[in-house]
């Protein structure tokens, strides 16, 4: 594999401006594409196989039409102190705002609490619905503007007025002004790793163009394949991340050939050769583990991964071919100033025989097995509070107490109780009953009378009288433990309630679809990492031809992943320095938190592990000592690997700056987790394991060797066909940070 794309990358270096040019035609066709294709209609959140789900389809089988899914806004009014809202003056401000709400545009039905006895006990509480014909993104700024005057006029009458709902729903931002730093730190570490703007811009430069083309394509697909504009948020974030991290490698390696003395051609090719050949299977086990999220059964989810594994293979294309094209046109801006000037300072550097990494080797290669023990235990103990993880999806309970929306969750739980934000929604099946109505009370009398549920509602028939559907509000929150018990109860009672009643009934809503959402990736969680490692050792072993390396590097990617959980629970779910990333509200992990933590950090852990490890072996092949290989391997890659995570620790920090406590855990998980793998397990657990095991490290059985192809990602078959590099010219004298080993 390295003789087949060194060559492509000479023959990308020689025609450049065709490369370049190609590839600005694939972005303008894709780009033509995108704009072309219509909008795709926005499939909903579906989650085949559950109970809640089940009900849901039922309910748009047996009640057409009612599954409408226009905006809404639920409007809540609370008295000032030692009032009622039924009292003359601040019912007559209710009521107003419920006639002028009616009144807006695109407005289907404005309920008046008074008539729908939505008035809490006490009477100090009360809301209002009011619904809209159009979804709320399709709201118009006129229909939004005429239900806030109406709200601020009912607030000016002296009434507390807080709104739930999507219609007026805050945006999220996704980090605002951090994220605008996280972004500037990336790019500050670019240029102190390589000293030159052209080489700190190539890699941010290339990987803007591959997540244009594939977004792109994504938006051209949308229609034919169901993709919502929430498929390309994955794609977006990992080809942006993995093209930045590829096109550094082989900008980083081609900088050292030159500092060997190749031609600025031939370097390209060596480049795209060795780093390239890493690339290809970094690529590949990024891939396995995007496709491997079909295994959790989200629809969603599946496209999601299809789509950023298709990010990462035009990221992993670009990094071949437009990377050493555009080295074509900059073979010399690339390097370090130093390098360029022929300064004595960069001379001496470069007759430097160790630099950072290599002296970090060393250390650990002296003393292995203190550092793995460190390392291992550390990781360990911070790993442990996943132990304690519970899976939700957070509401408005979850948001800033700044927004309206929680101020009204708050509302509604003091006026009437901590469950009346998550009822339960009973779908009655009585279709095979003698008489439904006495079928379907039975029914709702037996669950109201389980512990844990407040009230039921009446009964609501369908035309054919043959289905029924009532809600039962829990005595607890949404995310409560004891809700998740009760759905449990309910469900665990059904076989004695059916064979009393005559008739089925299956329980949904949105609190008891997000139990069963998180049970079920609970329940796939270990299934995937078991897919996902399992094939990725298939492939290390391809790669680096031992059986250990690739166990390592699963085992030691399983360690990252449960430490980074192990935070996230300690954080956002037990509370331990939450105030510091300005979480108010603590309570369970969002349920796709941890398939998105292994999916992503697998694929970047892949990309360290390949690169550091490949360059481990590659001196090894050439006769270094294990132990001399892995400071060789270090002094040759570990300030690039730990360029790459820093730059991903400073774009995923970025997000811990948002306003929404979900969008904050993702970003917190995702740097916490590059940080222990980059940091503790690559540069310390990784060496001291080799160093321990020695040559025994690359042991691979003689029939095993004979039967596995030889894919030679090192470029050994190069270094025999590839002349010595010739003296360097004053302009190719040797890059200062990425001196020759030996």
């Amino acid at each position: 594999m390295a003789t087949v794309l060194y060559h492509l990358g000479r023959a990308a270096y020689r025609w450049r401006w065709f490369v370049v040019l190609l590839w600005v035609g694939v972005l303008g066709a894709a780009g033509f594409l995108a704009a072309k294709a219509p909008t795709a209609s926005d499939e909903g959140f579906t989650m085949p196989g559950i109970e809640s789900q089940k009900a849901f389809d039922l309910l748009e089988q047996r009640f057409p039409g009612t599954a409408a899914d226009g905006a809404s806004a639920r409007i809540v009014f609370v008295a000032p102190n030692g009032e009622k809202v039924t009292a003359a003056e601040n019912r007559k401000a209710v009521e107003k705002l419920v006639d002028e709400a009616a009144d807006g545009s695109q407005v289907a039905a404005a309920v008046d609490p008074f008539q729908a006895r939505t008035v809490s006990e006490d009477g100090t509480t009360a809301y209002a619905t009011v619904t809209f014909e159009a979804k709320a993104s399709d709201l118009t700024d006129t229909a939004k503007k005429h239900l806030e005057t109406a709200i601020a006029q009912a607030r000016d009458a002296g009434l507390t007025v807080e709104v739930g709902g999507d219609a007026l729903a805050t945006q999220p931002s996704a980090g605002g002004s951090a994220e605008a730093i996280g972004i500037a730190v990336a790019a500050l570490v670019l240029l102190l790793t390589f000293g030159s703007l052209a080489a700190a811009g190539l890699p941010l430069l290339t990987a803007v163009v591959g997540v244009g083309v594939s977004m792109a394509t994504i938006m051209a697909a949308s229609e034919a394949f169901g993709l919502s504009e929430t498929t390309g948020t994955l794609a977006t974030m990992l080809g942006l991340a993995c093209g930045i991290d590829y096109a550094l490698f082989v900008v980083s390696r081609y900088r050292e050939e030159r500092a060997k003395g190749h031609t600025p051609r031939e370097a390209a090719g060596l480049a795209a050769g060795t780093a390239g050949s890493a690339v290809v299977f970094a690529g590949l086990t990024v891939v396995i583990a995007l496709a491997g999220l079909s295994v959790v059964g989200i629809p969603m989810l599946t496209k999601m991964g299809l789509a950023a594994a298709g990010a990462v293979l035009v990221g992993v294309l670009i990094c071949l071919t437009l990377v050493p094209a555009l080295l074509g046109f900059w073979p010399n801006a690339v390097l370090s100033r130093g390098v360029r000037k022929n300064s004595k300072r960069s001379r001496r550097k470069a007759l430097k025989p160790h630099n950072g990494g290599s002296r970090w080797a060393g250390l650990v290669v002296r003393r292995p097995l203190p550092v793995l023990l460190l390392g291992v235990v550390g990781l360990g103990a911070v790993a442990v509070p996943a132990l304690d993880l519970q899976l939700g999806m957070p509401g408005d309970e979850a948001k800033s107490t700044s927004t309206t929306e929680r101020r009204a969750y708050d509302a509604l739980a003091d006026g009437f109780g901590p469950g009346f934000n998550g009822p339960l929604t009973i779908v009655v099946d009585a279709k095979g009953a003698d008489d439904p109505k006495t079928a379907v009370a039975t029914i709702s009398k037996d669950i109201a009378a389980t512990d844990g549920v407040v009230s039921v509602s009446p009964a609501r028939f369908n035309e054919a009288g043959d289905t029924a559907v009532f809600s039962a509000t829990p005595s607890t929150s949404p995310t409560d433990e004891k809700t998740k018990d009760l759905v449990q109860l309910i469900r665990d009672e059904r076989s004695g309630i059916e064979a009393k009643a005559g008739a089925h009934y299956e329980v949904t809503g949105s609190t008891a679809l997000n139990i069963d959402v998180a049970e079920k990736v609970q329940a796939a969680l270990f299934p995937y990492l078991a897919l996902v490692v399992g094939l990725a050792v298939v492939l290390l072993l391809l790669v680096f031809r031992s059986l250990l390396v690739p166990l390592k590097a699963a085992l030691g990617f399983l360690l990252s992943v449960l430490a980074a959980l192990g935070s996230v629970v300690l954080v956002f779910q037990q509370g331990h320095g939450a105030e510091l990333l300005g979480v108010e509200q603590t309570g369970p992990i969002m349920s796709l938190m941890p398939i998105f933590l292994v999916g992503i950090v697998f694929g970047l852990a892949m990309d360290y592990e390949v690169f550091l490890v490949s360059r481990i072996r590659e001196s090894y092949v050439h006769g270094d000592r294990p132990g001399q290989a892995v400071v060789s391997g270090f002094r040759h890659s570990a300030r690039v690997v730990v360029a790459a995570a820093l730059i991903m620790m400073a774009v995923f920090s970025g997000f811990i700056g948002a306003g929404e406590s979900m969008i904050k855990m993702i970003g917190f998980g995702l740097a916490i987790a590059v940080f222990f793998d980059a940091f503790v397990v690559r540069m310390a657990i990784v060496p001291a394991i080799l160093s321990l095991l020695g040559d025994k490290a690359w042991y691979l059985p003689r029939w095993l060797d004979f039967l596995l192809p030889n894919i030679d990602v090192e470029g050994e078959k190069l270094s025999h066909k590839i002349p010595a590099p010739t003296t360097p010219e004053p302009d190719q004298q040797p890059e200062p940070a990425l001196p020759t080993a030996h």
